[in-house]
C-alpha cells in the first residue's frame, strides 16, 4: 500500500506519494499526460535548477526573499544539480508548450526539500512556498527559456565543440600526413583529374572549421536570457534590477557568458536563437555525412570497391558472410546525421508557430535541440576515436587506379588541343590501350612528349592542404 499525504493547490486538494517531494501540481500533471516515455533531459532539468539557484541569490540581495528561506532553496538546488533527487522529475515532454508543468515541478521540489533544510515537513504546513519562494520575480513564460538557453549553451560549449575540434584536428593532421599521396579525383562519380589524398582531406578540414565559426558565431543569442520579463516581457512583479543581476548570478555560477536579453517581448515569444543555432548544428551533420559518406567510399572493398584507404576493423560485419568487416562508425555518423535533420525540421516548425506574446512549443524544441547536440557530439567522439584515427592510405592501390585513370589525357589539352586529347581517351578506352599507346598510335606525340607532359604530380597544382 503506496503511503500518501495530501498537498492543496488553486484546483483543490489531491494525493501525493508521501516519499516524493514534488507536490499537487506535478502529481495532477502525471495523470494529464501520459504521454510516451520521454522525460525531460537531465540537462534541462539541472538549468531550472540553476535557475531558481541564481534568483533566489538575487531576490536576497535585492531584500525580497529571507536569508533563511534562500539559503535553504540554494541547498536544495544544489542538492538537484549533485543529482541526489533525480527521480523527483517525472515529467514528460508532451506537456504544455510553455513548460509550466515542469518549472512548477522544480517550484515544489526545492520547496518541499528546503522546507525540510529548515527543519519543517513536505506538504501543505511546509515552511517554503513553490510559488511566493521559489518561483519570486517568475513566471514559468520566462523561467523555462533561459531554463533552455543555459542548457543549449552548455551543451554546445562543454560537449559539442571540444569534439568537433578535436574531429577537425584529427583530419588535418591525416590531411598534412598525406599531402604528397597523388590520387585520382573523381567528380559525378566519374574518374577526375588528379589530386592529393591530403588535398581532398583538407577539403574536410576546412568544412568542419566553417561549421564551427557557424555555431560560435550562434552563442552570444542564446547566451541572451530571458529571465525577467515574467508573462509578456513587461517584467511584471520583478525588481528594476532583478533582470540583469541574475543573469550575472547565472554567468557567475556557470563560468558562460550570459547577459538579460535586450528585449524581453522576443525573448518570450520566439525561438529564434535556438531556430538559428540548429540551423548551424544541421550544416554541421550535413558536413559529416558527406565526410562519412566519402570515407566509407573510399574504403569500400576489399577487393572489387575503390579501396584507397583503410580505415579500423573493428567488429565483424556479418552474420553469414565470413571475414566482412563493414565502416560501421560511417553509418552511425550517416543515421544519427538524418536525425538530425529531422529534428531540425520539429525546431522549425516549432519556433515559427509561436503566437502573440509566446511560444509554446518549447519543450519540444529544448527536447530536440538537446537531442541534436549529444547525437553530433558523441557521434564525433565515437568516429573519431574508431576511424578517422586510424585511416592509413593504400598506396598500391593508388597508384594502380591514377596509372589506369584516362582522365590524365586532361594535361595535354594545352600542348594538343581539347579534341584530340579527347580522341585519345575516347582510343584508349574503346581498345583497352595506355593513354601512351593510343596518343602514339594515333600520332599525336612521341613516347618523349608524353612522359614530359602527362606527368600526374604535376597536375595538382600548388594549393596544399590547409590554404
Amino acid at each position: 500500500m503506496v503511503t500518501v499525504r495530501r498537498e492543496k493547490d488553486s484546483m483543490g486538494a489531491i494525493e501525493v506519494p508521501a516519499d516524493k517531494l514534488w507536490g499537487a501540481q506535478t502529481q495532477r500533471s502525471l495523470e494529464h499526460f501520459r504521454i510516451s516515455t520521454e522525460k525531460m533531459p537531465v540537462s534541462l532539468i539541472h538549468a531550472l535548477a540553476l535557475t531558481k539557484r541564481a534568483a533566489a541569490k538575487v531576490n536576497q540581495d535585492l531584500g525580497l526573499l529571507a536569508a533563511e528561506k534562500a539559503s535553504a532553496i540554494i541547498q536544495a538546488a544544489d542538492e538537484v544539480l549533485a543529482g541526489k533527487h533525480a527521480d523527483e522529475f517525472p515529467m514528460a515532454i508532451w506537456q504544455t508548450g510553455s513548460g509550466t508543468q515542469s518549472n512548477m515541478n522544480m517550484n515544489e521540489v526545492l520547496a518541499n526539500r528546503a522546507s525540510e533544510i529548515l527543519g519543517g515537513v513536505r506538504g501543505m504546513e511546509r515552511k517554503v512556498h513553490p510559488n511566493d519562494d521559489v518561483n519570486k520575480s517568475q513566471s514559468s513564460n520566462d523561467v523555462f527559456p533561459t531554463a533552455m538557453h543555459v542548457a543549449a549553451l552548455l551543451a554546445l560549449r562543454e560537449h559539442l565543440i571540444p569534439q568537433l575540434s578535436a574531429l577537425t584536428d584529427t583530419l588535418r593532421d591525416k590531411s598534412h600526413a598525406f599531402a604528397d599521396i597523388v590520387k585520382i579525383g573523381r567528380t559525378h562519380l566519374q574518374d577526375a583529374t588528379p589530386l592529393t589524398l591530403g588535398q581532398e582531406i583538407s577539403g574536410w578540414v576546412a568544412m568542419l572549421e566553417h561549421n564551427l565559426r557557424h555555431i560560435e558565431h550562434s552563442l552570444p543569442h542564446v547566451a541572451e536570457l530571458a529571465l525577467g520579463g515574467t508573462a509578456v516581457g513587461t517584467g511584471l512583479n520583478t525588481h528594476p534590477e532583478y533582470a540583469r543581476r541574475v543573469a550575472e548570478e547565472l554567468a557567475t555560477i556557470t563560468a558562460a557568458p550570459f547577459v538579460t536579453a535586450p528585449n524581453k517581448f522576443e525573448a518570450l515569444a520566439t525561438c529564434d536563437a535556438l531556430v538559428q543555432a540548429h540551423g548551424a548544428l544541421k550544416g554541421l551533420a550535413a558536413s559529416l555525412m558527406k565526410i562519412a559518406n566519402d570515407v566509407r567510399w573510399l574504403a569500400s572493398g576489399p577487393r572489387c570497391g575503390i579501396g584507397e584507404i583503410a580505415i579500423p576493423e573493428n567488429e565483424p560485419g556479418s552474420s553469414i558472410m565470413p571475414g566482412k568487416v563493414n565502416p560501421t562508425q560511417c553509418e552511425a555518423v550517416t543515421m544519427l546525421c538524418c536525425q538530425v535533420m529531422g529534428n531540425d525540421v520539429a525546431i522549425n516548425m516549432g519556433g515559427a508557430s509561436g503566437n502573440f506574446e509566446l511560444n509554446v512549443y518549447r519543450p519540444m524544441v529544448i527536447h530536440n535541440f538537446l537531442q541534436t547536440v549529444r547525437l553530433l557530439a558523441d557521434g564525433m567522439e565515437s568516429f573519431n576515436k574508431h576511424c578517422a584515427s586510424g585511416i592509413e592510405p593504400n598506396r598500391e592501390r593508388i597508384t594502380q587506379l591514377l596509372n589506369e585513370s584516362l582522365m590524365l589525357v586532361t594535361a595535354l589539352n594545352t600542348h594538343i588541343g581539347y579534341d584530340k586529347a579527347a580522341e585519345i581517351a575516347k582510343k584508349a578506352h574503346k581498345e583497352g590501350l595506355t593513354l601512351k599507346a593510343s596518343a602514339v598510335a594515333l600520332g599525336y606525340l612521341s613516347d618523349e612528349e608524353f612522359d614530359a607532359w602527362v606527368r600526374p604530380e604535376l597536375m595538382v597544382g600548388s594549393m596544399t592542404p590547409g590554404r
